[in-house]
């Protein structure tokens, strides 16, 4: 008999489809037996996946590569054969910022002050999109704000204390933050990159290779749910869902909200795993001295669209086109 298939995941709205397939018997209906295993951190993410005690997980495509390329300690063969969701992410400021940032922008209120901004992980796609959208205001990441990490659910924590000046993270979190007068929302990602790849299913290249036939079916899952997700009628239901203690444990009327794509939150129609997409990523990496050269060829082995396909799913020839001109 086969092992659970260990998946891991954060209190994030994005992570939908593993959590409406497991919820709704979907996998096991497929003949898989899944654990899913909800983690506080991208750390304890890519630690569990370093050292095999997770089979695969919902993962940021930054961190995906640094876990593959070493960059965080040890190397750790993995594959990603599907995008599970684009977009969602904000950058949240703290209400004291916001006159200034209406009336005088980002550079304007950096001027002033000396920013401590958060994201989730430095080897994420909020740090590299927040350093390309503060250096189009005019902000220097490196030199006028501090960027400092903390995991999502700690943001409104750390943002009503005091301790940072605004954040960028995933939904809910920046709304949560908004609706208890805490934040304003200052950005949002799909206004810097629209149609950005966010999460990723990243799952260990061994399971690939020994266990073809449940990755097959897994990822036959997976679309289906995706579909569902992206659906605005299956809103409500998935907010019922995700209001469940052991999930995201907010208000339903609150993560419907903030499961809307067409008000910031996280997209579920763009599956493909877009090599092309994640090479931005990469190269952003080594523009920021994240990662050293190279990392094209591992993102490269790290992206399998050809196991996307034989599951079933279309090939995409309209994804949305990286950001090219960047610090010119």
């Amino acid at each position: 008999m086969n092992e659970p298939i260990r998946l891991g995941l954060l209190r994030l709205c994005d992570a939908a489809p593993v959590i409406l397939a497991k919820h709704e018997g979907l996998f096991a209906e497929a003949g898989l037996e899944v654990a899913l295993s909800i983690e506080p951190s991208w750390a304890n993410i890519a630690d569990k996946l370093v050292y095999n005690m997770l089979d695969g997980a919902v993962v940021l495509p930054p961190l995906a590569m640094a876990c593959a390329a070493g960059l965080r300690g040890r190397k750790v063969a993995l594959a990603v054969p599907m995008s599970l969701s684009a977009e969602g992410n904000s950058v949240t400021l703290s209400v004291a910022c916001q006159e200034i940032f209406n009336q005088h922008g980002m550079a304007g209120l950096v001027a002033r002050k000396r920013l401590r901004l958060a994201v989730v992980h430095g080897f994420s796609s909020h740090d590299l999109l927040l350093r390309h959208w503060l250096t189009t205001q005019g902000v220097q990441p490196d030199q006028d704000v501090e960027i400092t990490v903390l995991p999502p659910a700690e943001m409104v924590g750390s943002l009503a204390a005091g301790a940072i000046d605004g954040f960028c993270v995933g939904a809910p979190w920046g709304l949560v933050a908004n609706k208890a007068g805490m934040g304003f929302t200052a950005c949002r990602s799909r206004d810097i990159w629209p149609g950005h790849p966010e999460k990723c299913l990243t799952l260990q290249a061994d399971f690939v290779a020994t266990a073809p036939e449940r990755l097959h079916l897994m990822l036959q899952v997976l679309l289906r749910t995706q579909r569902e997700c992206a659906a605005p009628e299956s809103r409500a239901k998935l907010a019922a869902l995700l209001e469940r203690p052991e999930y995201l444990d907010l208000p339903a009327d609150l993560l419907a909200e903030a499961l809307d794509s067409e008000k910031g939150g996280p997209s579920f129609t763009a599956p493909y795993p877009s090599v092309t997409q994640a090479q931005w990523y990469a190269r952003q990496m080594q523009r920021w001295s994240k990662a050293p050269a190279g990392l094209e060829g591992v993102t490269e082995q790290l992206y399998r669209p050809d196991l996307f396909l034989c599951a079933g799913g279309e090939w995409e020839k309209d994804v949305p086109p990286p950001l090219e001109v960047m610090y010119e």
